[in-house]
């Protein structure tokens, strides 16, 4: 008899191939040829006044598929009588770029009306943001439509915490459909962007597993005792952290992540040779990143005559 892991795990992937079956390249070629255009444009001038941008993109995708689907559910504006996704512990007064998706959508609408989804914009911006930034390049798919509703408990029990263990954070990525090889391939995304204190402070009092000198030098930003310096920042590659590059690889080789999530991945064989390797040879990173970042954004997405095309990605129609 199945157990009721596969089933569920088989479930979640039919509904990701039947997602992808109704997903294209050139879903906008003939309604919306200037999509791709307006999206780069805007992306490479937000990135250019602030590099950080294109890692809160990048991060601001991945929020949203992870809970639900891709369906731009993580945009949606708290109201006097709804709660989202923004609210949610790993989200609130830590998700960025809301107004550069504005900026994009209000210059699609402009263009071709009713036509282009949030999500989808989601999704163009995330892959710009990487190659703005130096990284690998992917194919995007397009035809998601956008949620009517967000899921608050889905945001704050479904992404992965930056206290996980190993074994939850593969458990984490399996739960999406994600393998163990997968998932160190997209946590290289954080070789851009910063955190919080109150995410790493822990790590570089109480860790062991970290490199003397480095926890040294952030504990003077990052003060141990809580509500102190809790909203101070920290990048995630300290030598290039605003290039997408495997110098998040070898950072943790030297013992140098900054989650406790981060340097967890050494701690099995198989993740830990994944990330050494990765560490020597940036091309076989970006490549996994590419495919990986594919499968993740084409997660459950909303098509055909689900959901809706928001005119403004922070509310319903």
């Amino acid at each position: 008899m199945l157990s009721k892991g596969f089933l569920a795990k088989f479930v979640l992937l039919l509904v990701i191939g039947v997602g992808n079956a109704q997903l294209s390249p050139t879903f906008y070629d003939s309604t919306c040829p200037q999509f791709a255009s307006l999206v780069i444009g805007a992306v490479s001038t937000a990135v250019s006044r602030e590099r950080r941008m294109g890692a809160s993109l990048l991060r601001l995708h991945f929020h949203d598929c992870f809970v639900e689907g891709c369906d731009a559910s993580v945009l949606l504006d708290d109201t006097a009588t709804f709660t989202g996704e923004k609210s949610a512990v790993p989200n609130a007064n830590s998700l960025r770029g809301f107004e550069v998706i504005d900026n994009i959508k209000a210059q699609v609408e402009r263009a071709c009306p009713g036509v282009v989804s949030c999500a989808d914009i989601l999704a163009l911006a995330a892959r710009d943001s990487v190659v703005a930034l130096g990284g690998s390049t992917w194919t995007v798919q397009f035809g998601r439509r956008d949620s009517t509703t967000a899921s608050l408990s889905g945001a704050n029990s479904q992404l992965p915490a930056p206290f996980r263990d190993l074994s939850r954070l593969i458990s984490d990525f399996s739960n999406k459909g994600f393998t163990t090889s997968e998932m160190v391939a997209l946590s290289g995304g954080h070789t851009i962007g910063q955190a919080r204190c109150t995410q790493f402070r822990n790590r570089i009092y109480n860790d062991t597993n970290i490199d003397a000198a480095y926890a040294t030098s952030l504990q003077g930003n990052c003060p141990r005792t809580a509500g102190t310096g809790d909203n101070n920042l920290a990048p995630f590659d300290p030598v290039t952290p605003n290039d997408f590059d495997n110098s998040y690889y070898r950072n943790l080789v030297a013992q140098r992540g900054l989650l406790h999530s981060d340097q967890e991945l050494l701690n099995s064989a198989a993740t830990s040779a994944q990330v050494t390797a990765y560490s020597r040879n940036s091309a076989s990173f970006f490549n996994d990143f590419a495919a990986a970042m594919v499968k993740m954004s084409n997660l459950s997405p909303l098509t055909g005559t689900q959901g809706q095309i928001r005119t403004n990605c922070r509310r319903v129609n």
